[in-house]
């Protein structure tokens, strides 16, 4: 179940959303340790009727079901962070869940979680352990364990998690799945219950990069109630060629060899598919990891539930209470020791880039049975942090991709690594070796543009947006009526216009086409940037008598005049 070919099944009449809730709702129990609390039946079936009769038209998640974890406001359901006793009833729906209804989405229910969010294992739940798909005894991953395991399950399409320390990564790999850790602040966090409130991000799980992507452009954004949210911009993605990769004495399986292999193996592959693979000094990387369970972040955890803590300590799961209670004596002058390290290591790891493009890690050294992490919790869990816990100390992005398996059936997954809003490059790289082949560009704009009402035309066909352009100053614009725009160029007098740029199945462009009524029609629009691209130019003879609207800098000016 991904989001692109249930679109695509949606358009084509193959299937609807009442159809694939049904189908849903008739396996959602069979798994237990997955939920903690969900919508009704009838509820689910209602809002895919009510999603039915209003269309798919301007909305790119219409019908797709998603899951979400219970540190995360769902209006309806209680939010309890896997502790009874902390349980409230929210009054809205955090930013990203709203975020995701009003694209069309469905909220099937609130998803299990090591307590508090504090943990890698996915085993530290007074609602049990959900079950790994790819072997029973083994963990699922922390914090985010139910979030991960529905969608490996096939009981949502995508999923939010959270990422502190790695929840929305080690999961991700534990379940062969994708598991996107954004640039801090990109999305919003309002409505999340804090575990590290200064380094706390809301993730997302899914079965492919191109469903990713998607979910970016949804998701993403400033939210002004929101204190730590960014104003930064995604850059655009970069060519990938240079792939930063540990030095081999530095890297960690704690005895599993099969793990070490299948690292290799990724590595000889990224060699074979043409990157200049480097090794680089991990150590400021693995030194940054350390701190995050000292000083300051681990007071930031006591924080977020000490008074709970202090009236109720048998609320807590036992050892997310040993953890969390040591951050209750942090002072001032530990606080800035960590800064100022923190400092010097931000330092030392920032000359990484001027070498590579990309960072390339083992998402996980290993992993553990279930019986494992209950015999030695604190140790363990730590282990599983080697390669996660730096990433949003050091503002970087990351996303969690699937790379194989171990003998006895149980996955292996590797994470690129960048800087700060280069989330686009991840997505692209992670997806160029299956998603986007076979695809072509086209530049769009008018009503095709993000969230206008024919966005969805692409979103369905699986298209991807990759970057925002502009085309040569040699065009004019004018609007053919009040729901398109006509795009001619000129001899003189021209203006650069915005532009969006998506990737398309080719297989897909045909039935595009299909739909766009005359004047219109594809032609190549040269791009301020140079080169050119495919997009939509109209015929001259129908721009007579319209109104030009190039002063305006783009459709989105002109309708918002």
């Amino acid at each position: 179940m991904n989001i692109t070919t249930l679109l695509k099944d949606y358009r084509s009449g193959a299937s609807s959303p009442v159809k694939i809730i049904s189908e849903i709702l008739e396996k959602l129990d069979a798994f237990p340790g997955i939920w903690i609390s969900r919508f009704s039946d009838e509820a689910f079936l209602a809002r895919a009727r009510s999603l039915e009769e209003r269309g798919p038209d301007g909305l790119p998640l219409f019908g797709i079901p998603f899951a979400v974890k219970d540190n995360i406001d769902v209006a309806g359901l209680p939010t309890t962070a896997a502790c009874p006793a902390f349980a409230y009833e929210p009054d809205a729906n955090a930013t990203v869940v709203r975020l995701l209804v009003e694209a069309g989405a469905i909220c099937l229910g609130k998803t299990n979680l090591d307590q508090f969010a504090t943990g890698l294992v996915g085993t530290r739940s007074p609602h049990g352990v959900p079950e790994n798909p790819y072997g029973k005894d083994f963990i699922p991953g922390g914090s985010s364990c139910g979030s991960a395991v529905a969608v490996a399950r096939d009981l949502s399409a995508f999923s939010l998690g959270t990422d502190t320390a790695g929840s929305g990564r080690v999961p991700a790999a534990f379940n062969n799945l994708y598991g996107w850790k954004p640039t801090r602040g990109v999305v919003s966090t309002r409505g999340v219950v804090p575990a590290c409130r200064t380094l706390d991000c809301v993730s997302v799980f899914a079965t492919t990069a191109a469903d990713i992507q998607i979910l970016a452009r949804v998701i993403s954004g400033f939210d002004a109630a929101d204190s730590f949210s960014r104003k930064g911009e995604y850059h655009p993605e970069i060519p990938v060629r240079r792939i930063g990769v540990p030095r081999a004495d530095q890297l960690e399986f704690f005895g599993d060899n099969e793990y070490a292999e299948l690292w290799e193996l990724n590595v000889a592959e990224l060699q074979s598919q043409g990157a200049q693979v480097i090794e680089i000094d991990f150590q400021p990387f693995l030194d940054t990891a350390r701190l995050l369970y000292e000083g300051p972040w681990l007071t930031e955890r006591y924080l977020a539930t000490g008074d709970l803590m202090e009236s109720q300590p048998e609320a807590f799961y036992p050892v997310t209470l040993e953890i969390i209670q040591k951050g209750k004596h942090g002072s001032a002058v530990s606080a800035f020791e960590a800064q100022y390290r923190l400092a010097d290591l931000k330092r030392q790891a920032e000359s990484v880039w001027e070498s590579v493009d990309l960072l390339c890690t083992p998402t996980a050294g290993t992993i553990y049975r279930v019986s494992e992490v209950a015999a030695d919790p604190i140790r363990l869990n730590s282990n599983l942090g080697t390669y996660t816990n730096f990433l949003n100390l050091l503002d970087l992005c990351a996303l969690a991709v699937p790379a194989g398996f171990r003998k006895d059936g149980m996955p292996f997954g590797v994470t690129y690594v960048a800087p700060a809003f280069f989330d686009r490059s991840l997505f692209a790289f992670a997806g160029a070796p299956a998603d986007l082949t076979g695809t072509m560009e086209l530049a769009v704009c008018g009503a095709h543009m993000t969230g206008l009402p024919l966005n969805s035309q692409l979103t369905s066909r699986g298209g991807i947006f990759v970057r925002e352009a502009k085309t040569a100053p040699t065009y004019r614009m004018v609007a053919l009526d009040d729901k398109r725009p006509g795009l001619f160029r000129v001899q003189e007098n021209g203006v650069s216009l915005p532009m969006e740029i998506w990737r398309l199945p080719i297989s897909e462009v045909g039935s595009f086409l299909a739909a766009i009524p005359s004047p219109l029609g594809l032609g190549r629009v040269a791009l301020e940037e140079g080169g050119n691209v495919c997009g939509f130019l109209c015929e001259t003879s129908a721009i007579p008598g319209k109104p030009d609207i190039s002063d305006y800098d783009g459709w989105r000016n002109w309708l918002n005049r």
